[in-house]
């Protein structure tokens, strides 16, 4: 049983009820842009931005945490939404958590990076520090079929990696400078979100994209220890506590005729294949 359906079970308090709030903003799955309110299929600014403004105008709010379940993905959606977070959470004096379930790896881990302390299951998938790019080349594919390739532009950099063209090695060393950029945001970003608590940090090891499990990830620092969410806020605000679930709207048509589950028809059918089968790879990689 996850987070959210635990936390689904918790009995309806009174309204005025005294006790510490707790809100608890579920992030789970692929980040990256596109999606939309009704279909709900990624995490992005957009499609969370509502629910990171509740849950921080939570009354008598004690505290935000993250419940993280996700492999990862877009590194700028990442970086939006930890932003968003963190101002909040700043402007507003609030502490955050975030606690782990099966995975929280690369933009997930990201994603963790919002909390003052992490929290993990002894089984969680913590790491992946890096960047990846994945793509298809098929110049062999139209040759075989005799399609003629036509491109044209103006601006010689203007058609890199091209999948209908040769590669070019010129095109990958461009490629790897872009991730090697985006590769250090991150690891300045690890560096100075965990501080000190990174006591045997080995750069080499920390950053080279591996993945740790449950008390491994402890002794590098990447996380604070092994809890879980309910017993942890339950010993730090008392037994009183009270989970505020926030939860995205979702819209009526979807409610009533299960869209976030459907296929989509028409044209809208292949962008959602390709999509899930793009999520299934960044979930794929750590045998899930």
């Amino acid at each position: 049983m996850n987070i959210v359906n635990l936390l689904k079970k918790t009995p309806l308090k009174r309204f005025f009820d005294k006790a510490p709030q707790v809100a608890v903003l579920p992030l789970y799955g692929v980040i990256a842009p596109g999606g939309n309110k009704l279909r709900g299929e990624h995490l992005n600014l957009a499609n969370l931005a509502d629910q990171i403004e509740a849950a921080f105008d939570t009354k008598r709010l004690s505290a935000v945490v993250l419940a993280i379940n996700s492999p990862g993905g877009s590194p700028v959606q990442s970086s939006l939404i930890f932003d968003r977070i963190r101002q909040l959470a700043d402007e507003k004096g609030v502490p955050v958590y975030a606690f782990a379930e099966d995975v929280m790896a690369s933009g997930g881990y990201w994603l963790g990076l919002c909390a003052d302390e992490i929290y993990i299951n002894k089984n969680s998938v913590v790491g992946s520090i890096g960047v990846v790019s994945a793509g298809f080349g098929f110049p062999a594919l139209l040759e075989k079929v005799g399609v003629d390739r036509r491109l044209y532009s103006a601006g010689e950099n203007k058609i890199k990696l091209d999948p209908f063209s040769p590669e070019k090695e010129d095109d990958i060393l461009w490629l790897k400078k872009i991730q090697g950029d985006i590769h250090n945001n991150f690891k300045e970003l690890v560096k100075t979100r965990r501080g000190e608590r990174l006591k045997k940090r080995k750069d080499k090891e920390l950053f080279s994209g591996d993945v740790w499990i449950g008390e491994k990830a402890a002794e590098l620092g990447l996380v604070d220890g092994i809890a879980d969410l309910r017993s942890f806020c339950r010993e730090k605000f008392g037994e009183k506590v009270r989970f505020n679930l926030v939860e995205g709207r979702q819209g009526f048509l979807a409610k009533k005729l299960g869209l976030a589950q459907q296929q989509a028809i028409g044209a809208d059918a292949v962008d959602a294949l390709i999509t899930a089968v793009r999520n299934q790879s960044l979930w794929g990689r750590f045998g899930l």
